[in-house]
């Protein structure tokens, strides 16, 4: 199972959020690209990108400091918030990203999705947030009537690389993810799914991991407020 830790960007700065909302957020970071480079030099294989005022705005806002952050580490980056249209999939990937995190769209225009990652094979995923199991699109501003499990099953034979699976209720909380939920949707579904919301501890992701089913983790909250050393989680996992 591969850790991500987590960069959400907010005007431009690196923060974490609770439950999704935009005035909660805590600033961790007044220079994300640095931020990305502690957690290249801890080990990690991949780090998640958010774009906070992109998912609100329904177009990339935070793309200066994406690049930043792009030209400072080696490792791949995936990214979310704000990208709907065919236009910012492209110049994203063209700028260097290795995944786009397709969220908004994959609700509204799932013809889209498919479109892309029949273009950009292994370089789309599926964003599928959910409160009380219900799809929230728009920054988590609105809720849909349609479930987690649905929305996914709908791209199985897309060729999207995966889905990240956040549990808003979780996010940001500490108080451990939504293990039950996350498994399930990944019995769901052939997707290899990636958990995200809540996970605080080096007991989590192994929780996470003793699924066998579940492909990834991200945190943030944890990584930054020191309940989970990154580099000791990274040696965990990989053993």
């Amino acid at each position: 199972m591969i850790l991500y830790p987590a960069i959400d960007l907010k005007d431009g700065r690196a923060v974490r959020l609770v439950h999704g909302e935009m005035e909660s957020a805590t600033v961790f970071n007044d220079d994300p690209a640095a931020q990305s480079r502690q957690f290249a030099d801890a080990g990690c294989e991949w780090v998640h990108l958010v774009d906070l005022n992109g998912a609100f705005a329904g177009q990339p806002v935070n793309g200066a400091v994406v690049e930043a952050i792009l030209g400072a580490v080696d490792v791949p980056c995936q990214l979310g918030g704000g990208i709907r249209d065919m236009s910012a999939i492209e110049g994203w990937l063209e700028k260097g990203l290795a995944r786009v995190i397709l969220g908004t769209v994959a609700v509204e225009e799932p013809d889209l999705v498919r479109a892309a990652a029949r273009a950009f094979p292994g370089q789309v995923a599926v964003g599928i947030d959910a409160r009380g199991g219900m799809v929230a699109t728009k920054g988590w501003a609105e809720t849909t009537d349609v479930t987690a499990s649905d929305l996914a099953r709908r791209f199985e034979d897309a060729g999207v690389a995966a889905i990240v699976y956040t549990d808003i209720d979780r996010d940001g909380a500490m108080g451990g993810p939504n293990v039950a939920a996350t498994d399930a949707l990944a019995q769901a579904v052939s997707i290899p799914v990636i958990a995200s919301g809540g996970v605080s501890s080096l007991a989590d992701l192994h929780a996470l991991a003793a699924t066998g089913r579940i492909a990834g983790a991200i945190s943030g909250r944890a990584l930054y407020d020191g309940a989970i050393d990154l580099a000791e989680a990274l040696e965990a996992l990989r053993a």
